[in-house]
């Protein structure tokens, strides 16, 4: 694919001057409208530009830190029909993202050096930068521990079975053991196995109504719980992906008050979207529902299965107080592509996940017109909180590799398939209009997107 709006990692540093823009920095909690300069790629003062250099008007626009995605699911090797690491770059870029994590559930799994080599290589041509998640266990089967020093060696930022949390107790132990050494995260999909069996959707009054089996929040806690208590025996690191219930975000906030090394994230369509959306609803979490704000047309859309499933209106609210007060880290997208045919089906059949790079902000954004959030946590929890998770770091300062995102808070557009840069276009937000529209993307001091 070629476009010119895109550019990549290996093209020239970038020499540009923002005049007048507004200057988010949650690492000095700075907000001003200010010139903001970028020289050969890195951020500098703007007298220091040369004549003619390139200026573009920031009136009315963001400057903040690159975002970064604690878990994308970027489908190669193994699924190239729903996304590739290529396109799944541009779709961060055009999101604000420069840096995504790549879960390991591929086909092969991400189990091995080689396969992590593999991820990387390709990344280095993309649109954003690639980080590597490894897999826990040997083809993700959740029987014998992977080489995870190895996997550390070769660059993976984190070890994960997403889709799958580690089944037993004394596997997981053995996990948190092995990484107690490598300061890297266990990175879990808190899900017990038994509790979750057949269960399409959230439990309660709308699974009830739509005869769909419900997914009980103790599937949850219980892994949440165990594995708390494990962090604490091992002393290694906990980060807990895609939370979805208020008592599993009790227990975190909990843990974080003794001081433990547990860290979370949440995904936009839990905090935003409810089981609700299920039977037809479009309303965020924070607006009125009801049964007249259902449309039954839209009701059973396998765009709106997901795992774990969407949240009851309070639980999604808990979570977004949760990023609000601090206890939640970082929004991840889950962003998790599939082809029409594995969605087109019926609910119970349609395949999990919904794509979320290219909405991500746009949604934090409609939370943020809501007043359940402020700009500078939003931006906060999008960029410099969880590249600090895997190790990187953020600033706008200059003297840094410029590695930024700027957007219009105000501008709405509307989510259509037809301009996604994703190879997907699995999201029931399609034809949602939403707020924000990014409007230039740097990462390393390379231009990767320009609208």
């Amino acid at each position: 694919m070629s476009d010119e709006r895109f550019g990549r990692l290996t093209d020239a540093p970038v020499t540009l001057l923002l005049a007048g823009v507004r200057v988010i920095d949650p690492n000095d909690g700075s907000d001003s409208i200010r010139d903001l300069a970028v020289l050969d790629g890195f951020l500098a003062d703007p007298a220091a530009l040369p004549p003619g250099a390139q200026r573009l008007d920031g009136t009315g626009l963001v400057a903040a830190p690159g975002f970064c995605d604690l878990h994308t699911h970027l489908r190669e090797p193994g699924a190239d029909g729903a996304e590739t690491i290529a396109s799944g770059a541009r779709a961060a870029a055009r999101g604000g993202f420069t840096t995504v994590c790549a879960m390991p559930n591929t086909d092969p799994p991400l189990d091995t050096p080689a396969r992590l080599a593999w991820v990387l290589e390709r990344g280095r041509q993309a649109a954003c930068r690639v980080r590597v998640i490894g897999a826990v266990t040997t083809g993700r089967q959740g029987k014998t521990l992977a080489d995870l020093v190895e996997m550390a060696d070769a660059g993976a930022v984190g070890f994960s079975d997403d889709g799958a949390a580690v089944p037993s107790h004394d596997l997981a132990r053995a996990a948190f053991s092995c990484l107690t050494g490598l300061d890297r995260p266990l990175i879990e999909h808190a899900e017990d196995a038994l509790l979750a069996t057949a269960s399409v959707m959230r439990a309660g009054p709308t699974a009830t109504r739509l005869g769909l089996t419900g997914w009980v929040p103790d599937a949850e806690l219980s892994v949440v719980e165990r594995d708390i208590a494990l962090a604490v025996e091992t002393g290694a690191r906990l980060h807990l992906t895609h939370l979805s219930t208020a008592a599993g975000l009790e227990a975190v906030r909990r843990a974080r008050a003794r001081g433990l090394p547990v860290t979370c994230d949440v995904t936009p369509h839990h905090m935003a979207l409810t089981d609700e959306w299920v039977a037809g609803s479009r309303q965020f979490a924070w607006e009125a529902s009801g049964d007249d704000a259902q449309d039954v047309a839209r009701a059973f859309d396998g765009s709106c299965r997901v795992n774990p499933p969407l949240p009851s209106r309070e639980d999604a609210l808990a979570l977004l107080a949760g990023l609000a007060d601090g206890t939640v880290d970082a929004i991840a997208t889950d962003h998790a592509p599939h082809p029409p045919e594995r969605k087109l089906v019926p609910f119970e059949e349609a395949a999990p996940g919904m794509i979320g790079l290219e909405t991500a902000l746009s949604t934090g954004l409609a939370a943020v017109e809501a007043e359940r959030l402020d700009l500078a946590t939003l931006i906060g929890a999008l960029s410099i909180r969880p590249a600090e998770i895997i190790g990187e770091s953020r600033s706008l300062a200059p003297g840094q590799l410029a590695d930024l995102v700027v957007f219009d808070p105000l501008a709405r557009r509307r989510v259509e398939a037809a301009v996604l840069a994703s190879a997907s276009a699995n999201t029931p937000l399609l034809g949602v209009e939403l707020p924000g529209v990014v409007r230039l993307t740097v990462a390393e001091g390379r231009v990767t997107y320009r609208s």
